[in-house]
């Protein structure tokens, strides 16, 4: 992508020659293989992690700053980056959510370890939740980080890891700097303690060395508040620490205090970047306010104060009895209002899960209102509760404790149980599909999986942010992109949102309208419908489902018929299949759901006719959801052949059979016919590549050279077939005799090929003892060959002596031995595994 970090490379510019010129020369690559490789271990299996550029680039600049902002470097910092010498403010690395921070900050952990000379780092989050998550990946990368990180368990604990004398990786919540009695310095100590040090008039230093990195997680003034509170007992504690902050959003224009603790930015990688090279997918937006008809009563007004007051782990007893606070949370609710939003999500979601397999995330304004949705959602579709955290479709997540109401109890888990549920929740597979939160996992938590977000609470700015970032993880081929569904109306506060991140520089946009996608689908299948103008395929859903299933291959053979039209319609099929499971279930996403589900039908039997395998995915693989959503006769896709559906009985390939090569050339599709054969010899000559190394070459050419001079207009469609296709096909079944005739299994036919038997100078040694030579040739091998031979050049110089020995012994043309030589070892090759085997 780069080759210096600074400047991205363009499109016209060969992509091998950047990564030479970026990636291998000798010092990045070096630096590469020894500073940013990871082996994370998970429960499943062991991970290795590479670092992508833009955490490459980011991490040496954040070294350089730390550097110059602790004292040990005097190198001058281009652009304004970091702070100045020696002023402790390292600088703000803004790498927007999901494009792999958490990594970011263990490369650069690990890099720092051994440029400040045993420094001490210290993690510093606001809740902990996101310590836990923190220093789960920390802990995984230990071989690169050179020792384990410590977590502090309470402010005493953390003091006790703090007070050593160098070294060290200590996780921490920046609640857990508040002072304990004996930090606290009286104004009227007495004389006697010389030691004390006084810091600010408040706290005693716990360490003045200069090598303590504080790497502060999402570095926003509402988090820390470094004029007054936690951040003032820090800077107190360790007053010689240099600062870095990491974080997915810009900070607000508003917020000087963040970049006087930190300094400016050392790194940007916006979420423009992100989408381009696929680390993120984008955001879509969806309002569904209008969708659920509220009344008047129900309406809710947004003040900008509420999110600040509803921000963080737990609400305090003096916030709670804030009138505004209580109002709003009476409106939103509201009995009659969490109803009417349980029954749109549930139809909403179950229409996405019917295009898309995935998950979903539904975040509320309290604690309540979240136990009574799960509630009203459950009443709706009884089936999803389960009283096992194991099993069942939804599942609150919160925190509690045994003084709340007693239908809240269900749902309060300790730690441990949370984290159980959150496994699930990233297993694509696992049966939860939905959870309600409050404040839990609505930063730094990863399930590529959750494909929709369902927004009920207010939210502002950088937290706002951070929610929506949870559905923009890269997952499969079908997840194009998340989507945010308000039923709040956050969109001003969305707006607000856009303003603060291209003011800070940002490119690109944190949503996009879902109109867009809809905008794109319906272009899409304008095109579609354009290219079948000429077809009455509409005539499909008037037919029985038998019929149904004969009527595509009719489709098929008509677009087989088109110049390119196989190669159009399954292009634009695929890009309106990514555009439609985006626009599910807009009204007019769901107008056309059938027709796009025919279409995918049509787009799977070509797929499987033609020679297009898109990137080597299963047959499985390529058939998507909407199979769930559409006729019986087709949602039967998986398991109906192409052969069945065309109305032919499947041949057994191996022999080509001819009652099935005469159905084939009375198929009325001839233009289908045409593509079955061609797909049944291509893979038949596919497999004989692996046995026969001359007749797969000969076959092969033959093959090309005649669908050439097909797609060149020299033969029509039925003379193709035929008079090419289908006596080529006796040719391959001729071939195949030719080894039984001889009395040579496949193996000694290879061989026997490999001699060039075609060749007149050759065919004069005759049947008899070139079937001889062959049987030699296959025993010699078979005798020569072990584990390793293939890559032994001792045991292959051997195997040549032999080879050319049994060719003179038997008088081989001396001029074409040396070729024959080859070709017998290349062959030799080819059945290394059964040679082997000894089959």
């Amino acid at each position: 992508k780069t080759k210096d970090g600074r400047t991205t490379a363009d499109t016209l510019q060969p992509q091998m020659e950047v990564m030479f010129t970026g990636m291998l020369n000798k010092q990045t690559l070096l630096d590469l293989i020894r500073h940013f490789i990871v082996f994370e271990k998970s429960n499943e299996k062991m991970l290795k992690k590479v670092a992508a550029y833009h955490q490459y680039y980011a991490v040496n600049k954040a070294i350089e700053t730390t550097k110059r902002a602790a004292g040990f470097s005097s190198l001058p910092l281009s652009g304004g980056v970091g702070g100045g010498l020696g002023d402790r403010r390292a600088g703000v690395v803004w790498h927007t959510q999901g494009s792999g921070k958490s990594l970011s900050m263990v490369f650069y952990t690990g890099k720092l370890v051994l440029a400040l000379d045993n420094p001490t780092i210290v993690v510093l989050t606001d809740r902990n939740d996101l310590d836990d998550q923190l220093f789960e990946t920390f802990s995984n990368c230990q071989q690169l980080l050179r020792q384990e990180p410590q977590q502090a368990e309470d402010r005493k604990h953390l003091r006790k890891l703090l007070s050593v004398a160098s070294g060290g990786i200590v996780f921490t919540t920046i609640q857990k700097f508040m002072p304990v009695e004996s930090d606290i310095i009286q104004p009227d100590n007495i004389v006697s303690e010389p030691a004390v040090e006084y810091i600010g008039a408040d706290i005693k230093a716990l360490s003045k060395r200069k090598n303590i990195v504080v790497i502060a997680d999402e570095a926003h003034r509402s988090q820390y508040d470094f004029l007054d509170g936690f951040a003032k007992h820090l800077r107190d504690a360790l007053p010689y620490a240099s600062f870095i902050g990491f974080t997915g959003t810009p900070i607000e224009s508003t917020d000087r205090n963040t970049q006087a603790v930190f300094g400016n930015y050392v790194d940007i990688y916006d979420i423009q970047q992100a989408v381009n090279d696929h680390a993120t997918v984008p955001i879509f937006y969806e309002s569904r306010l209008a969708k659920v008809h509220f009344e008047e009563d129900e309406k809710v007004k947004l003040d900008e104060q509420f999110e600040e007051l509803t921000e963080g782990e737990e609400l305090t007893n003096r916030q709670q009895l804030r009138a505004k606070w209580t109002r709003l949370e009476a409106i939103v609710g509201n009995p009659n209002r969490i109803k009417k939003i349980a029954e749109d999500l549930v139809f909403h979601f179950e229409q996405r899960n019917a295009v898309l397999d995935g998950k979903a995330m539904i975040v509320c304004m309290s604690r309540r209102i979240c136990v009574e949705l799960y509630e009203a959602i459950i009443k709706i579709r009884p089936l999803w509760h389960s009283d096992d955290d194991e099993t069942g479709t939804i599942k609150v997540v919160m925190t509690g404790s045994s003084s709340d109401a007693l239908h809240m109890q269900p749902h309060i888990r300790n730690k441990a149980r949370r984290k159980a549920i959150g496994e699930r929740l990233k297993n694509p597979t696992d049966s939860l599909k939905l959870v309600i939160v409050r404040d839990m996992w609505l930063t730094g938590f990863d399930a590529p999986c959750l494909h929709t977000l369902y927004v009920d609470k207010p939210m502002r700015g950088h937290s706002l942010m951070q929610a929506i970032a949870r559905v923009n993880r890269v997952f499969t081929e079908g997840k194009e992109g998340g989507l945010v569904v308000d039923y709040l109306g956050i969109a001003q506060e969305l707006k607000h949102a856009l303003a603060e991140y291209t003011a800070s520089g940002g490119e690109g946009k944190p949503t996009l309208d879902q109109e867009l996608a809809v905008a794109k689908m319906l272009e899409l299948y304008e095109g579609i419908e354009y290219q079948l103008r000429h077809f009455d395929w509409k005539k499909f859903f008037t037919l029985t489902p038998e019929e149904k299933l004969k009527f595509i291959p009719v489709i098929v053979d008509y677009i087989f018929s088109q110049e390119n039209g196989e190669q159009s319609f399954v292009e634009n099929t695929k890009n309106l299949l990514k555009a439609f499971a985006i626009s599910v279930p807009h009204e007019k996403a769901l107008a056309i759901r059938d027709n796009v589900a025919l279409f995918q039908a049509i787009k799977s039997r070509l797929v499987k006719i033609s020679d297009r395998n898109e990137g080597g995915k299963s047959d499985e693989e390529m058939e998507t959801a909407i199979k769930q959503i559409i006729s019986e006769a087709i949602t039967a896709d998986k398991v109906i052949d192409i052969f069945d559906a065309a109305g032919l009985k499947k041949p057994n390939i191996e022999i080509l059979d001819e009652r099935f090569l005469q159905e084939l050339k009375d198929l009325p599709q001839k233009n289908l016919a045409v593509e079955l054969l061609k797909k049944l010899l291509k893979d038949e000559i596919k497999k004989r590549t692996k046995i026969n190394l001359v007749e797969s070459k000969k076959f092969s050419e033959m093959l090309e050279d005649a669908i050439k001079r097909y797609h060149n207009g020299m033969i029509d469609t039925v003379e193709f077939l035929e008079k090419v296709l289908i006596p080529f096909a006796e040719q391959i079944k001729a071939a195949d005799k030719k080894g039984e005739k001889l009395g040579l299994d496949f193996r000694e036919y290879a061989f026997y090929t490999a001699l060039e038997v075609n060749n007149s100078a050759v065919s004069i040694l005759g049947d008899e003892t070139l079937k001889h030579i062959a049987q030699e040739l296959l025993k010699t091998v078979r005798s020569s060959t072990t584990i390793d031979w293939t890559i032994k050049e001792s045991v292959q110089s051997a195997l040549r002596r032999n080879i050319r020995r049994i060719l003179r012994l038997h008088g081989y043309p001396p001029d074409l031995q040396e070729k024959a030589v080859e070709t017998v070892i290349t062959q030799a090759k080819m059945l290394a595994e059964d040679l082997l085997n000894g089959e």
